[in-house]
């Protein structure tokens, strides 16, 4: 029975002042957190995600529902692919990179980049915004945006020569993330990160459970 609490305790782990759920403020927003299944560049569930759960700090998350309140009355909605990313995370994408020869997903996810040059060309990082919890790769969902999320390429940048709708779309969900007070990465069009962010020189490392 103890070992049963002791589990059930790391799934539900509370999560540090500052940041919640965002289900708590926005709960149409549809979360496919991609890390915490093996449908990502990795091929694998990456550490620190025990759960597919979008958490942010409170003020990312606030501006986040304040965008799905505007597409909710256009009938549209916000599809996030990853939130909050433990550092955890970020060392097993380290880790990743340094073994050449796990090419799996090349064609889907970097067909035209080497994957040795993904962290000089900023694709991935030793040290991401994520894991200062006020960074969202989100998309309008049911949009096309020229390329899909996690696409490694000169295509995924903002100003990308893609379709005439798909640079619409791109314009479009940026423009409201910019708004409600995110700035674009511009080498991503899903990135964006809240102008002030609460810890803007802190990373944290807690894992990603479940909300309850």
């Amino acid at each position: 029975m103890q070992a049963v609490l002791l589990a059930a305790s790391s799934i539900f782990a509370i999560i540090p002042s500052g940041f919640t759920y965002l289900a708590s403020f926005a709960p149409q927003v549809r979360q496919d957190i991609r890390y915490a299944t093996t449908d990502n560049f990795t091929g694998a569930r990456v550490p620190g995600y025990e759960a597919p759960a979008c958490i942010l700090t409170i003020p990312a998350a606030k501006a986040l529902a304040r965008v799905e309140r505007v597409l909710l009355s256009h009938y549209l909605t916000l599809r996030v692919y990853d939130c909050y990313r433990p550092e955890s995370a970020v060392r097993a994408f380290v880790a990743w990179s340094k073994r050449p020869s796990e090419l799996a997903d090349e064609a889907r996810y970097y067909p035209n980049v080497p994957k040795a040059d993904l962290f000089a060309r900023g694709y991935i990082s030793q040290r991401s915004s994520h894991s200062r919890g006020s960074t969202v790769d989100v998309t309008i969902d049911g949009l096309a945006m020229g390329t899909p999320y996690d696409y490694f390429d000169p295509l995924s940048r903002s100003d990308a020569p893609v379709p005439t709708q798909a640079r619409a779309n791109r314009m479009f969900l940026a423009m409201l993330m910019e708004r409600y007070g995110f700035k674009p990465y511009p080498a991503e069009w899903w990135h964006f990160t809240l102008v002030h962010e609460p810890f803007p020189k802190r990373s944290f490392n807690f894992p990603i459970t479940a909300q309850h």
